[in-house]
């Protein structure tokens, strides 16, 4: 039997077999031989299909010769939405509004039992001290349960002193003094509440600062800006022509 010689020479068999109990079992080493080849072959066609897919599908760059050999066109086979707007990069230009002026609107009429807009107005030469009493001013009205409108600082006014020697025309400056004023808007004071306000307000007076309470008005809302003479000027020249 041939499959029992090649039986025999790849394993030897055991010498109590005979060979007609060779010929009655299948050879199952030849078999196993055989379906490896032909896994093989199978795994061999697949690299084979893999191979020519990836080069059908890569650009014609990637490969020497592939613009002559590969005359399809692979943009043809790609989305192309969006392509050429350019309305979404371009910023919109933003309408400027003019300015309008500016209205005080903290300023309120008086009633029969109330104060209308009133400004308390601390100032001196030291700024701390003036600072500390104009906190000390907007905490009272706040317990008082007193409507607190605006609490601002006014421009910094400068005043030179001047002195005259015993025996010359000629002035010398001796001192600059700084002036600081703070002022708390309040509305609403009641009449009844107004003079013990005041009387508080005068007992913590601290030394060398200056209390005084006046109506508010526009020109005092005025005053808070920059004059612009320029501007005026421009102005009357319009009304006179």
């Amino acid at each position: 039997c041939r499959s029992s010689c090649a039986c025999a020479e790849e394993v030897p068999l055991p010498t109590t077999f005979s060979g007609a109990e060779c010929q009655s079992k299948p050879c199952l080493i030849g078999s196993s031989t055989e379906m490896q080849s032909l896994r093989n072959e199978t795994i061999f066609k697949q690299i084979i299909a893999l191979a020519r897919l990836t080069t059908l599908r890569s650009p014609p760059f990637c490969s020497v010769g592939g613009i002559l050999l590969n005359s399809k066109r692979q943009h043809h086979c790609q989305p192309t939405h969006g392509i050429g707007r350019y309305r979404h990069l371009v910023l919109e230009e933003q309408v400027r509004k003019k300015r309008e002026m500016w209205v005080d609107t903290h300023a309120k009429d008086a009633t029969d039992h109330e104060y209308g807009t009133v400004n308390i107005c601390a100032s001196g030469y030291d700024m701390t001290v003036v600072e500390h009493y104009t906190q000390y001013i907007h905490n009272l009205c706040k317990n008082l349960h007193i409507n607190v409108e605006d609490s601002y600082a006014m421009p910094t006014k400068t005043h030179e002193v001047m002195l005259k020697q015993d025996k010359s025309n000629k002035m010398e400056v001796e001192a600059v003094l700084m002036t600081h004023e703070r002022i708390v808007q309040v509305s609403g004071l009641s009449s009844t509440l107004a003079p013990v306000l005041m009387e508080v307000l005068q007992m913590n007076q601290p030394e060398g600062v200056q209390l005084s309470v006046r109506e508010h008005t526009e020109a005092d809302f005025l005053v808070r800006f920059k004059a612009r003479p320029e501007v005026e000027e421009l102005k009357e020249q319009m009304q006179n022509h």
